[in-house]
């Protein structure tokens, strides 16, 4: 018979998980300012808001994180970059994502080209009324704002099961909005704009209770961290939620974890809810072992992380992880019977100086393979000349005349191809915020290119697959990679000129030729088939 003792059922204040009182803790600790709006008033005891208030809350707050910073998130990056330990990659890529946001500031270029999925939270007091569909004003204030301020359009509709299209307006958004009990009448709302490189790099496992031992999760974490690798723009906000009663709550949370607002969690076990401080650290550990580093090997694959804990099911325990890249972009906001308030972000980055000597390399060159074979991986260049923009719309294209027997169009035997899709050039520029997209979703279409003469050198973000790399070696092909999260600095500063060539009805994804000037970029993958992330 047992004899252990039973450990007592703790006595919570909840009988059900409540996480509104970490995200009123969370509105508590951060900087508002307001914005010059009409103000609500009160009818009786209701506060009536004039749903133009809820469209232009949205409208601003889209604009401003799609230009601004969190100052949270620039200490961060400051930190890694004066950190002794950091590699001379790290901090060359560090210091170019700072200098990226100096020149998003300007407000102008967006901090990143992948302006995102829209995802709207709000919390609305009980007491409040609008007398309007809630989720379509918040919708039509950020298409506003993505109109008005050349943000890419990157959702894709269907017109069919496999007929897709650019819906041109990046829509649908994301809205949830939820009802909560509280003495102040508030209407409160987490903004988010959310890359694909990163969404794509969330996992969800249902694991169960014999991983819930310190070796094997951490064992499990190891792999999971590294199979991350670099594709989503590191360094990372981390997160994994541990528990939950259901697959559904666990991935909200992750959710809400990546953003910030749920970092005032206690750090102990005095609610069904709460952060484990020293599994944060170990995960710190564990991606600072990678040596993935951020994005070209070295010890910052992550800024910081959060782990969190959950209730389960007994015969269930779910797991995510889930990240915010570099370009990391979230705003709280909120209305009530004073006016409509702003989080205050940082207006005004810092830049860092990186005046370093790299070699340079034209692009143009007739004998170009064989000045990258000078090069191994690791090794830092100039670029500059012209190259095609393409990515996944065109490549699927380009198999189709492959699978036709057809002739590929002569650009693609001329240039190296950049992966990527830019967004609408803003008033004066040549081109809209650009950077790379990630690589591997174009591995598939490696050796059927490669072996007619095509993407012989490609440039774009993240890891390759091992069939990638076998092509490379076969036909002599270079891999680049380019920093991701400084699609600013590069439209600012790097493009000459940019022109649609082809496919012009598949929009950011339009083939392109472009003409850039000294584009700092890292030899990945070289033609004798090395490759940075397996080297030691």
């Amino acid at each position: 018979m047992p004899t252990g003792r039973v450990p007592p059922v703790k006595k919570m204040k909840k009988s059900y998980l409540n996480i509104m009182p970490v995200i009123e803790e969370s509105f508590r600790r951060t900087e508002f300012e307001r914005i010059d709006s009409e103000k609500p008033v009160f009818d009786h005891d209701r506060l009536l808001v004039p749903p133009a208030l809820v469209r232009s809350i949205s409208r601003e707050s889209f604009r401003r994180i799609a230009f601004f910073f969190r100052k949270s998130h620039l200490i961060l990056l400051t930190q890694k970059y004066h950190d002794p330990d950091s590699s001379e990659n790290d901090r060359f890529v560090i210091g170019t994502l700072l200098e990226n946001a100096c020149v998003a500031a300007k407000g102008s270029l967006s901090l990143c080209q992948d302006a995102g999925t829209v995802v709207i939270y709000g919390w609305k007091n009980e007491s409040i009324y609008t007398g309007a569909d809630d989720a379509e004003e918040l919708a039509q204030g950020a298409l506003e704002s993505y109109r008005n301020h050349s943000l890419r359009a990157s959702q894709i509709g269907a017109h069919s099961f496999f007929e897709e299209y650019n819906t041109g307006e990046n829509q649908p958004v994301q809205v949830h909005i939820e009802a909560y009990h509280g003495v102040r009448p508030q209407f409160r709302f987490l903004f988010a704009a959310k890359g694909g490189g990163s969404s794509n790099k969330t996992a969800f496992f249902s694991l169960s209770k014999a991983f819930l031992e310190k070796g094997r999760f951490e064992a499990f974490l190891e792999e999971q961290i590294r199979g991350i690798g670099t594709d989503a723009c590191p360094p990372y906000r981390l997160a994994i939620v541990v528990g939950g009663t259901s697959p559904e709550l666990n991935l909200e949370i992750l959710k809400l974890a990546t953003t910030e607002i749920l970092d005032p969690l206690p750090y102990d076990e005095s609610s069904w809810i709460f952060r484990d401080q020293e599994w944060e650290h170990r995960v710190l550990d564990i991606a600072k072992k990678s040596t993935l580093g951020a994005q070209f090997k070295g010890s910052d694959l992550a800024l910081d992380a959060r782990v969190i804990r959950l209730p389960r099911h007994a015969a269930s325990c779910p797991v995510s992880i889930g990240l915010s890249c570099c370009a990391h972009r979230n705003a709280l906001a909120y209305i009530d019977q004073t006016g409509v308030y702003l989080e205050k972000l940082c207006t005004d980055p810092a830049g860092v100086n990186l005046q370093t000597q790299i070699q340079r390399v034209d692009l143009d060159s007739p004998n170009l393979r064989e000045t990258l074979s000078h090069f191994v991986p690791g090794d830092t260049l100039l670029i500059s000349g012209t190259i095609l923009i393409a990515r996944d719309a065109a490549h699927y294209k380009w198999a189709q005349i492959i699978d036709s027997g057809q002739k590929l169009p002569d650009y693609l035997l001329q240039y190296p191809i950049f992966y990527a899709g830019p967004s609408v050039p803003p008033p004066g520029a040549v081109i809209g915020s650009i950077g790379p997209t990630t690589a591997g979703r174009m591995d598939d279409y490696a050796d059927m290119l490669m072996s007619r003469g095509a993407s012989l050198i490609t440039i774009a973000k993240g890891g390759r697959s091992g069939p990638f790399i076998d092509a490379c070696k076969k036909y002599g092909g270079f891999y680049l990679g380019a920093i991701g999260g400084a699609a600013a600095l590069f439209a600012e500063q790097y493009v000459i000129t940019n022109e649609i060539i082809d496919y012009p009805e598949l929009g950011m994804e339009a083939v392109r030729i472009i003409r850039i000037k000294d584009v700092p970029v890292f030899m990945v993958i070289d033609s004798a088939g090395h490759y940075l992330f397996s080297l030691n």
